[in-house]
């Protein structure tokens, strides 16, 4: 199977788990979770830190599609995409922490670098 991770869940379910989580990330800019939402999480940040890069309505407009909040949109395009315009990418990193202690999942940070 290629292109995502199904993560278990319906499609409306998934979709909407991503976008809070990615919301969640710019708004915290680090969060905790499994380590396959967070690979997953990972993907779709860097590609809205990417498009804030560009700093134009027609990117705020694309990112506020996806991003819940407008208070983190304007958190996203002023202070976090910024500090990167010059990195080629490479934008979040992901700390293993072990496994949780319910059912061994492996857990991971998932932080803006």
């Amino acid at each position: 199977m290629g292109g995502y991770r199904r993560l278990g869940l319906r499609a409306d379910h998934r979709k909407a788990m991503l976008r809070n989580m990615v919301t969640s990330l710019f708004k915290e800019e680090r969060i905790t979770t499994t380590e396959t939402r967070a690979k997953e999480v990972r993907s779709i940040a860097e590609k809205m830190v990417t498009v804030a890069k560009q700093n134009d309505l027609a990117a705020r407009r694309q990112v506020l599609e996806y991003v819940f909040e407008e208070a983190i949109v304007r958190k996203l395009f002023d202070d976090i995409a910024p500090k990167y315009k010059e990195r080629p990418g490479g934008y979040t990193r992901i700390i293993k922490t072990g496994v949780r202690r319910g059912d061994a999942a492996p857990m991971a940070i998932l932080e803006l670098v």
